[in-house]
C-alpha cells in the first residue's frame, strides 16, 4: 500500500525516509507554503478576523508536486513538527490536498529515530484544530499591530519603521536598562584584606565588620580610621564552623537554557544556536530543540543510567525527576540526545552544540557535588574578619559538566562574590593567634550594569513570560534588522531610530510595550491551543481597545526628529558638517542638507587605539553577517600596503 509521508525540510525527510522503507515516499513543503498577503492587512476584522491566505511566493510548484505524489497514494501522512507551526503547516497542506476534517492524518515525532518514526505511524491523529487556532490567533494579532502602528511610525518617525507586538516589549527591556545605566552613579567603596601568617602559612581573611555587624567601607576616612586601630594588633580566633554544602546538576536543555548556554560557552547567538540545533534534530541526533519542558522520558534515564554506571559507577548516578514551571507548556521533552552511541562526522559547530546538550542531560542524572566548607572569625580590636575555604570532597555531576555563569552587575550592591573559593585552609584552634603579615585595602568604584547580550534577553523573557520558545531568536533578528538595536561586542545597544520609537509607542501605546499586559496576552494563547478560550474572542477583545486607542492618538502625535551625530567632515558640495545616519547596510556619512544635497560618503568607525603593527588608526569593519573585525587604515588587501595588521579581536592598549 502506498504511502506518502509530508515534512517540512528536505534533510528531514531524508533522515525519515531510511527509516520507513520503500512502501513509503517522502517528500519536504519546505516549511510554510500559504500565508497572509505581504501586500495588506489580509484579515477581514468584520467578519471575525478571517484570515486570507494566499499561497506564498515560490510555493506553487511545490503544491503542484506534493499534489500530484499524494493523487496515487491511499494513505498520506502529515508529519510536520511537532508544535503549533507545525500544526498549522499540516492544517494548510491538509485544505490543499483536500484531506477530510476527521481523516487521521497527522503523525508527530520528539525524535527523529527509528522506533519513534515508527511508532507515529502506528498512531495517527486527525489535526488539533485548538493548535491551528492557537497560531492563527498568534499570526492575526502581530499583522494587526504591526500593520496598523507601521503606516504611523512611515508618518511620525521614519519611512521603513514598523512596530511588533512581542518585538516591541523586548526593545523596551534593552531601553529601559540603557537608561538605567545612563542614570547610574559611581560610588567609591574599599574591600580590606589582612594577609595572616599561620606558622609557614599565609592565608587571606576579608573584613567584615565589627561585632555588632556587618560595615560598608565607603570613605577613605573611615578606612585609615581602622586600620590605625587594628594594624599589627592581635588577630584571634573566635569562630569555627566546618561544614558539608551540596550542589546539585543543572536541568536538562530548554530552548532558553540551551540559547543561554550556547552562548556563555560556545560564543553562539541565538539565531545560530537555533540553527545548528535544528541540523541536530533533522538529523535524528536531538529530540526537538524548541521546547520549555525539563521533563525526560523513562528510555531516556535509562540510556543515561547504563551510560554514566559503565563509564563513571554506580555512586556517580542519581534518578532524578524534573517539574515544569508553572507556565510551561510541557508540551514535549526536554532538548537531549536520542542516543549516545558514536555519531558520524558532525561540523564543527554542530559538534561542539551536539557536545555540550550531550553532557548536559547525563549531569542532570548524576550525583551531586560535595564540598567540605571552613568559615573561621578572626576578631582584631572587636573588628571581625573571616577566612573561608572550601573543598570538593566528591565532584559528582561536575566531573562531567559545570553549568556557565553571566555576567553580573555589581552597582547595586558593594558586596563582593560572596561563593567560596575552592582554597583548602590549614587546621585552626579556638583561641589561635595569628600575626599579621600585610593589611591591604583595596579602593573599588561600583560599576552600572551590564547591558544586555542576546543570552541574558533570553533569558529576561522567558522568566516575564514574553514570547516563547519558537519566538526568542526571530524576535532579537528581527528589531536588529529594523536597526533598533546594534551590537557592541556581544553587548545589544539601542540606536537612536531604536529609543525614539520605544519613547513614541511608550507614550502612546502603553499595552503594547507593557511587559505583563504582553505576557498575559502569550497566556491567553496557551489557552487557546488548551481549548479554555475562543480564539476570536481573544483576538475582540485585543482589538477593540487597541483600535480605539490608535484613533484616538494617531492625529495628536506630532513628527519626531531623530537625533543625529554630527562629525568634523566637511561635506565638499555645500560646506556642511557631515553627519552619522544609519542605513540597511551599515552607517554612512551624509550631508545633513538633503534633498537640496544628496552627497554621501562611507563611515569609517574607529577606535581609540592605535595599530599595533605601525601605529596607524584601526578601523571596525563588519561581515555580511555584522561580525565586527578590525583593520589597519594603511592595510589596502594588496601586497603593497604600508601595513597588514587585521583582527577579530578588539587590539588592546597595553600587550
Amino acid at each position: 500500500m502506498a504511502k506518502l509521508v509530508i515534512v517540512e525540510s528536505p534533510s528531514k525527510a531524508k533522515t525519515i525516509k531510511k527509516y520507513l522503507g520503500d512502501d513509503y515516499e517522502v517528500i519536504a513543503s519546505q516549511g510554510h507554503i500559504i500565508d497572509l498577503p505581504s501586500s495588506k492587512l489580509g484579515v477581514d476584522i468584520e467578519n471575525n478576523f478571517k484570515p486570507e491566505y494566499k499561497t506564498m511566493k515560490g510555493k506553487s510548484n511545490i503544491i503542484k508536486e506534493i499534489k500530484e505524489l499524494a493523487k496515487d497514494k491511499e494513505i498520506v501522512y502529515l508529519a510536520t513538527d511537532p508544535d503549533r507551526e507545525g500544526e498549522a503547516i499540516a492544517w494548510h497542506l491538509r485544505n490543499v490536498l483536500n484531506i477530510k476534517d476527521d481523516e487521521k492524518c497527522r503523525i508527530e515525532f520528539n525524535e527523529i529515530t527509528k522506533n519513534a518514526v515508527k511508532n507515529a505511524v502506528e498512531k495517527p491523529r486527525v489535526i488539533n484544530q485548538d493548535l491551528v487556532d492557537a497560531q492563527q490567533a498568534r499570526r492575526i494579532l502581530d499583522r494587526i499591530v504591526g500593520y496598523k502602528l507601521s503606516p504611523l511610525l512611515w508618518r511620525k518617525v521614519k519611512k521603513g519603521t514598523s512596530a511588533g507586538r512581542v518585538q516591541s516589549v523586548a526593545l523596551k527591556i534593552i531601553v529601559d536598562k540603557e537608561r538605567e545605566i545612563q542614570n547610574f552613579k559611581p560610588e567609591d567603596y574599599y574591600l580590606m584584606y589582612a594577609k595572616l601568617e599561620k606558622g609557614s602559612d599565609v592565608v587571606i581573611a576579608k573584613f567584615y565588620g565589627d561585632i555588632d555587624g556587618k560595615i560598608e567601607l565607603k570613605d577613605k576616612k573611615q578606612v585609615d580610621k581602622i586600620i590605625k586601630k587594628i594594624d599589627n594588633k592581635e588577630y584571634k580566633v573566635v569562630d569555627i564552623k566546618k561544614s558539608e554544602r551540596r550542589k546539585n546538576p543543572p536541568v536538562p536543555f530548554t530552548t532558553s537554557s540551551l540559547q543561554q548556554e550556547a552562548s556563555r560557552k560556545l560564543g553562539f547567538g541565538v539565531k545560530k544556536t537555533m540553527m545548528v540545533a535544528q541540523k541536530l534534530y533533522e538529523s535524528g541526533y536531538i529530540t526537538y530543540m524548541r521546547t520549555d519542558s525539563i521533563r525526560l522520558s523513562d528510555d531516556a534515564k535509562k540510556m543515561a543510567k547504563k551510560y554514566i554506571t559503565t563509564n563513571f559507577g554506580n555512586n556517580y548516578y542519581l534518578n532524578r525527576e524534573f517539574k515544569a514551571k508553572e507556565n510551561a507548556q510541557d508540551a514535549h521533552e526536554a532538548i537531549r540526545p536520542t542516543h549516545l552511541e558514536s555519531v558520524p562526522s558532525l561540523s564543527k559547530d554542530e559538534e561542539k552544540l551536539y557536545t555540550l546538550i550531550v553532557n548536559r542531560f547525563l549531569a542532570s542524572q548524576m550525583a551531586v557535588a560535595v564540598y567540605d566548607t571552613t568559615k573561621i572569625k578572626v576578631n582584631v580590636e572587636d573588628y571581625i574578619f573571616n577566612i573561608n575555604g572550601s573543598v570538593i570532597k566528591f565532584d559528582g555531576f561536575m566531573k562531567l559538566y559545570i553549568e556557565g555563569k553571566d555576567e553580573k552587575a555589581k552597582g547595586k550592591s558593594f558586596n563582593e562574590d560572596d561563593e567560596d573559593e575552592l582554597t583548602s585552609l590549614p587546621e585552626f584552634e579556638m583561641g589561635e593567634v595569628l600575626k599579621q603579615k600585610e593589611l591591604i585595602a583595596d579602593k573599588k568604584t561600583t560599576e552600572p550594569p551590564a547591558r544586555y547580550t542576546e543570552a541574558s534577553l533570553v533569558k529576561v523573557m522567558e522568566e516575564k513570560g514574553i514570547g516563547r520558545p519558537s519566538t526568542y531568536a526571530p524576535t532579537i533578528s528581527t528589531i536588529e534588522d529594523r536597526l533598533y538595536i546594534e551590537k557592541e561586542g556581544k553587548y545589544l545597544v539601542p540606536t537612536d531610530l531604536g529609543i525614539v520609537v520605544n519613547k513614541l509607542l511608550e507614550e502612546n501605546f502603553k499595552d503594547i510595550v507593557d511587559i505583563q499586559f504582553t505576557a498575559d496576552m502569550e497566556n491567553k494563547l496557551d489557552m487557546v491551543a488548551d481549548s479554555k478560550q475562543n480564539y476570536i474572542e481573544m483576538l475582540r477583545n485585543f482589538y477593540e481597545p487597541f483600535n480605539k486607542n490608535l484613533l484616538e492618538v494617531q492625529d495628536k502625535i506630532e513628527k519626531v526628529k531623530i537625533p543625529e551625530q554630527e562629525t568634523d567632515v566637511i561635506c565638499e558640495k555645500c560646506g556642511r558638517h557631515m553627519v552619522i545616519r544609519q542605513g540597511r547596510f551599515g552607517k554612512f556619512l551624509a550631508c545633513p542638507g538633503y534633498p537640496e544635497c544628496q552627497n554621501i560618503k562611507p563611515y569609517n568607525e574607529s577606535i581609540d587605539v592605535p595599530c599595533p603593527e605601525c601605529g596607524g588608526k584601526v578601523l571596525i569593519k563588519r561581515t555580511k553577517t555584522k561580525r565586527p573585525f578590525y583593520v589597519c587604515e594603511n592595510n589596502t588587501n594588496s601586497e603593497d600596503s604600508k601595513c597588514h595588521y587585521i583582527s577579530w579581536t578588539k587590539p588592546k592598549a597595553k600587550k
